[in-house]
This record gives structure tokens, sequence and C-alpha cells, in this order.
């Protein structure tokens, strides 16, 4: 029985993480197994890489010219069906394919012809649309009956919309395979059911994240950045702040938190530290997971304002770390917390808001050891032991 996993990348980044820790999963079983990734390094054995950096931009810049997303790539797709066919897989696990990584048309035939099981993970919400990876802040649906005019469609293409033309020719060329669906959330799963691919099995399977790293690390952080004890602090991280991350809704509550609270931003850049004032301490990066453990532990609470999200696994982070979650009623998030670690407000609303934080913060409705404890769920090894189930449920091992 053999394995193999597609993603844009293998051991790197959250979508890549998750496919070596499947794959080290499949070693335990014994099953031979591989990840073809497109882009970057891979120190993972099992790693197989089908194409090149160059090649990748060459495909962005042809989507961007052309609008056709997800039907380049033509010459890599064709690599890397050659090197499934070396494979000869039993099932074919895909996880992101909208990396400039894939051509649909081409890799579903082969996948169809050969009757290959697919089990397809769904990061977001892009397999049942023309375009978008989510859709929420657009406030668009065309995607349950068919995409047309994006809204959307300067980030994707500059010159032509061929939403339309997409949408059709991504559903032709999915539906008649043999796919199982996973998500990571139910919120994304409810979606599916929804769109062209409703009649398709779908399987939640939440994300993990490693226990042994994310847990309440004791640090120096708030002597280091002159935190005073007294001081609540109130932490965001992200990776690409912006208006979906809720960027202005920080900087907003900045205005009107009192002064005994600290807002420490995670993740942001010299562009980002434009926009903040004065009172928000701005972190650009951190030296390595074991450092954001440090941070997560020291700050009173964590606050996701994304008005985008699948399942956060920054949630999951700070839960583990023992400190509560304030978050946004967006997406798989409010999934993640429970009334023992965590509350959420609806979208937008920042007077809700502010008045949680200070609740939460001053009252200490939630403690570390019922965030810890929540967390106990997030246990990577066996939520991606769940993968393994779900092979075997299928009859594919």
């Amino acid at each position: 029985m053999r394995v193999a996993q597609i993603n844009v990348t293998c051991g790197k980044g959250s979508t890549g993480k998750i496919c070596e820790s499947i794959s080290r999963c499949l070693d335990e079983k014994g099953i031979e197994n591989k990840v073809f990734f497109a882009s970057g390094d891979c120190g993972f054995e099992n790693g197989i890489a089908y194409s090149t950096p160059f090649l990748t931009k060459v495909n962005a810049l042809l989507s961007r010219v052309f609008g056709n997303y997800g039907f380049n790539a033509r010459l890599v797709t064709r690599r890397l069906i050659r090197k499934l066919k070396r494979f000869s897989p039993d099932v074919v696990h895909l996880h992101n394919l909208h990396g400039h990584n894939a051509n649909l048309t081409l890799l579903f035939r082969y996948l169809k012809k050969n009757r290959i099981k697919v089990v397809w993970t769904f990061h977001d919400c892009w397999a049942f649309t023309a375009y978008c990876p989510h859709f929420i802040a657009a406030k668009c649906d065309k995607w349950r009956t068919g995409c047309n005019r994006c809204p959307q469609v300067k980030g994707i293409s500059w010159f032509f919309d061929r939403s339309k033309n997409v949408f059709n020719r991504k559903k032709k060329a999915i539906l008649g395979s043999d796919l199982t669906i996973v998500t990571p959330s139910q919120w994304l799963a409810d979606l599916v059911k929804q769109s062209f691919l409703k009649d398709y099995p779908v399987k939640v399977i939440h994300n993990g994240i490693d226990l042994s790293v994310f847990k309440p690390t004791e640090s120096d952080f708030r002597e280091r950045y002159r935190i005073p004890k007294e001081k609540y602090l109130v932490l965001g991280v992200a990776f690409g702040w912006g208006f979906k991350k809720g960027l202005d809704v920080f900087i907003e509550l900045s205005k009107r938190l009192p002064e005994q609270y600290q807002i420490v931003l995670v993740g942001t850049n010299e562009q980002v530290d434009k926009q903040l004032p004065q009172n928000v301490i701005s972190i650009h990066r951190t030296q390595n997971q074991t450092e954001l453990a440090e941070i997560y532990t020291a700050a009173d609470l964590f606050v996701n304002p994304t008005r985008e999200e699948n399942y956060p696994t920054v949630n999951m982070e700070s839960l583990a770390c023992g400190t509560p979650v304030l978050t946004f009623l967006t997406g798989g998030s409010p999934e993640i917390i429970d009334d023992t670690c965590g509350s959420s407000v609806e979208c937008d609303d920042i007077d809700e808001c502010e008045s949680k934080i200070v609740q939460i913060c001053s009252e200490k409705i939630f403690n570390e050891n019922s965030c810890c404890q929540r967390a106990t769920s997030f246990d990577r090894i066996e939520r991606f032991k769940e993968y393994i189930d779900l092979y075997e449920q299928e009859g594919i091992l």
C-alpha cells in the first residue's frame, strides 16, 4: 500500500508540517509514502520536489496576466504525474493546490483514469470557489451557485476576470473523482455541503500543535519590554497583519483601553509599524517557537479579531501556554475555545470586544489550568493519527 501526499511545501509552513506529521504516522505503521512538494527546501527523507522556484514564479505570472488561476502549471503537473506514476500510489492525499503548483484538469484526469482514491484536506475554501481562499470579508456567496464577476479579482488577475470560466473548469475537473474531503473545522465542513461538492463525504479532523513546545513557559519577557506586572498584557499574533487579521481593531483598542493595558503584536513589519500608535509594542518575528511560547505565557489574554479564518493555530498555541482567548465569531475560530478558556464576540463589534477584554483581565474569569486542559485535545500526534483511521475506514489501508 502506497500513499502520496501533494502540497506546496513539505516540512515548512502550517500545511507542510501537517504533511510531514502524517507521513511520520504512516512510517510508524510501516506504510510506504511520499510527500510531493513544489516550493522551498525540504530536509525530510520522504519529500520529493517536483517544481522549482522559477517555474512557480512563471505560473504565478501567467495567473496574474490571464486570470486562469489553477489551470496553468502544465509542465509542472506533467512532471508531478511522471513521478506519481513511478511511485504508483493507491491513494493520493491532496493539500494546497493553489500555490501555482498544479493544473487541476491534468491532475484530476490522471487520478480518474487510474481510479486512484483521493483524500483532499481543505485548508481554506479555494477548492469550491473560482479564485478565493476566503470570501467572508468580501461578503460574497456567488460560490454557492457559480462564481462570476469576482469582487476580489484585483488580487488575482491584473487584466481579466475569468471567474465564471475557472469555476466551471474546476467543477468539471473535480466531479467524478473518488474523493473524500477533510476539513479542520465544522464551519468549513458546513460550507462544503452548500457547494458543488455537497455529495462527497466530509470528515472533520482538527489540526494539532506540538504540546512539547507550546506549554506554560516562564521568561523575562515583561522585564525586557518594560511591561510592569500590574499591567494587563493583551496579545495578538498573526503573519500578514492587515484588515482581514484585524489590525485596525487593535489600533482602535489601543485608543480605548485604559493605561493599565498593554497591547503587544507579534508578526509585524516596518509597514505595519507605520500604522501603529506608540503605545503598542511591535515584535517583527520571534527567534523560534519556544520564544513565541514565552510571549503567549506572559500575556493575560490573547485576542484574535480575525475576519477570515478556518481553524487558527494561534488560538491553540495560546491556550496550550495557559492564556485564554477572545476571538471574533469568524469561521472555525470559536470552535477552538469553550466556556472554560475563552470567549467570542460578533465580528466587528469593537465595543463588546473592549468590554470582554476588561472583564476577562480584571475579573480573571479563566485560569491557566483550564486553558491547558482544553489544549490537551490539540495534540498533533493524536490529531494526525485520525488520518490513518480515515484511511482504514475508507478501506485504503
